[in-house]
């Protein structure tokens, strides 16, 4: 198949591999133009166009589709026979989801119709899920709508986080994008229509989400810790410092809100929420490395019966 992919971060990076291991000839890349990054705000490529450059593949960093007729002209001439996406970061207009022979097909992180949308990893961690996966769908002018070509499943365990789960998931959207453009070559991948019960919406991340409020309870909390990291995180104060909680765990305990019921034996402190605990075990102060929450413990000279705030 003559294919163009288009994707930007890691998880998409593994699909386009597969592809090219795959024997398919990737006429073009796209993907998000480079950012800045690190102290000297150097502009980076992503992981996708990053590949693509070591593997000699003309790559397209637009900054909008939508309008620009040029870049519609220059897709069409191509002449593809299927293009690709995963996490690309831009909406696809009408006239580029035409123009390849078999249409475009989207590596999409959950079981639709379930949490179609821009964060469908974070949200079925937040949601408390027992399961997610990769949907293979034809691309429709719709958000997520378009019917379902293949699908696998992920389990959601009691530890797993959302750099988990991108890894499994960009594992398994490797490999089924590669089974189901083997089968579609061969006629026998048919459209399956979501169906209109179950769907869900997966909202784009806010910063603003990864406050915590020791009024709620400890299971969410501990989801909401799972889900946000690496990013917006979550977040609370102490004595003046905003502080990223980035490993913790729900414990045994109750008291008021955000108060410091015990130190575990190795000086982790358990906060009370509503209802449950929750034991926080790696801390990061601003412009610090991560730490175990003991020595901030010890640094802040925190006890038992200490409130801390959200």
């Amino acid at each position: 198949m003559r294919l163009a992919f288009m994707g930007t971060p890691p998880f998409a990076a593994k699909a386009l591999e597969a592809l090219i291991a795959a024997g398919h000839e990737i006429a073009a890349v796209y993907s998000q133009p480079p950012r800045p990054a690190g102290r000297g705000h150097k502009l980076v490529p992503s992981a996708v166009h990053t590949l693509a450059d070591k593997h000699g593949i003309p790559v397209r960093t637009p900054a909008r589709l939508r309008t620009a007729v040029e870049e519609h002209e220059a897709f069409a001439a191509l002449k593809l026979d299927l293009a690709v996406v995963a996490a690309y970061g831009l909406i696809l207009p009408q006239a580029i989801l035409d123009a390849p022979r078999l249409g475009c097909l989207n590596i999409h992180g959950s079981l639709l119709p379930r949490w179609r949308g821009a964060a469908p990893v974070q949200r079925a961690i937040l949601a408390g899920d027992k399961e997610t996966g990769i949907t293979i769908m034809r691309m429709d002018a719709g958000l997520d709508t378009g019917p379902m070509l293949l699908k696998g499943a992920v389990p959601i365990g009691r530890w797993t986080t959302a750099t988990d789960l991108f890894e499994q998931l960009a594992d398994l959207g490797a490999e089924l994008i590669v089974k189901a453009i083997a089968r579609l070559k061969k006629g026998d991948l048919p459209d399956i229509p979501q169906p209109e019960e179950g769907v869900t919406y997966a909202a784009k991340l806010d910063r603003a989400e990864g406050q915590i409020d020791w009024n709620l309870p400890a299971a969410e909390l501990d989801r909401k810790v799972r889900a946000l990291n690496p990013w917006p995180g979550t977040t609370f104060m102490l004595r003046d410092e905003r502080i990223k909680l980035l490993e913790a765990t729900i414990a045994v305990g109750e008291g008021p809100a955000g108060t410091i019921l015990y130190l575990t034996d190795d000086g982790s402190p358990v906060i009370a929420c509503t209802p449950g605990a929750l034991k926080l075990v790696t801390l990061q102060r601003p412009n610090r490395g991560p730490q175990v929450s003991a020595s901030l413990m010890r640094l802040f000279d925190l006890a038992p019966g200490t409130v801390l705030t959200p």
